[in-house]
């Protein structure tokens, strides 16, 4: 079997790490065994395993399950070097993480075409953007120019349009840049309509308005 991003979503519920494990765990059990396609299957899905591991804070347990996993091709590799770099993010080493996130982009980038590399380098760039604060702007445009270059765009794909100009919006915020901050929540608010889900629409909407009221403030303070 093969596992699509649309399935691992609705495997995902990140609001509760624990219920995500056990639906992973349930999973990767009624997988059989024997075809290449299972035991990508199965490695696909241990590298989530270890994600949810990672979110509940049992990191030493998440880099056991990555140890396991068997990553004989890039699309594996490049998801394993992911996910190590996301659990040492977590765990408050982001400077250890971002060698990690690099691999899984330059993994994804060689790839070039396959199905599942837009998707993942753009996550991992995504996640640079994170944890390599100092160059934030150039990874965030990094992921853009490769959801731009996309000859053929897939929704799920180009849905990182939402997280990207989000988390940049923060990070201006952040600074005190508010004007450009609002322009960047605002063109968050647009993907999400576009290619995101509702709860990413709610999430754009609120943080426009609390831009907003910023930007008031700071002008009722000038007066």
């Amino acid at each position: 079997m093969t596992v699509s991003q649309e399935q691992l979503d609705a495997l995902w519920d990140f609001t509760d790490p624990i219920a995500s494990e056990a639906a992973f765990r349930g999973a990767i059990s009624a997988i059989g065994s024997g075809s290449d396609d299972d035991e990508t299957a199965r490695a696909v899905l241990g590298t989530q395993l270890a994600r949810a591991l990672g979110l509940q804070g049992r990191f030493d347990e998440a880099d056991r399950v990555l140890e396991d996993v068997d990553a004989p091709v890039p699309a594996i590799r490049a998801r394993v070097a992911l996910e190590r770099g996301r659990l040492r993010n977590s765990a408050g080493h982001p400077d250890e993480a971002v060698a990690f996130f690099e691999n899984a982009a330059a993994i994804a980038e060689a790839a070039g075409s396959q199905p599942w590399a837009g998707f993942v380098r753009v996550d991992a760039l995504h996640m640079l953007g994170i944890a390599d604060a100092a160059r934030s702007e150039r990874h965030t445009a990094a992921a853009l120019a490769v959801l731009d270059a996309d000859p053929a765009p897939d929704r799920r794909t180009q849905r990182w349009r939402v997280s990207l100009h989000n988390n940049r919006g923060w990070a201006l915020f952040g600074d005190g840049e508010l004007t450009a901050a609002l322009q960047e929540f605002e063109q968050a608010l647009r993907d999400a309509e576009e290619f995101g889900t509702e709860e990413q629409q709610g999430w754009a909407r609120e943080a426009i308005e609390e831009c907003e009221e910023a930007i008031d403030a700071a002008a009722d303070g000038a007066d």
